[in-house]
């Protein structure tokens, strides 16, 4: 009788993925990469936004605070009523 290693013992998934560390063009091929879309980079530059807005509310405040403000009625309710509506 012969004792053979065949079975599950005997196979090694790993032996076929072995990398060569010290290649040149492997490093290349492993290191992480970044991108960044371009909508992401349109995003980043509407930066304005921010400060437009600040100096939006800052006129708004001062408005209210002298009394030149004022309200539409009427817009005010045909906003409220598209809100309920639906």
């Amino acid at each position: 009788m012969k004792i053979t290693s065949y079975g599950i013992n005997a196979v090694n998934a790993y032996n076929n993925q072995v990398r060569n560390v010290k290649s040149s063009t492997n490093k290349a091929s492993f290191t992480d990469k970044i991108e960044i879309s371009k909508t992401a980079q349109e995003m980043q530059g509407i930066s304005t936004y921010n400060t437009e807005r600040a100096d939006r509310v800052k006129q708004l405040k001062e408005d209210i605070a002298s009394g030149e403000y004022k309200v539409d009625a009427r817009k005010v309710a045909e906003d409220m009523l598209k809100y309920y509506r639906f």
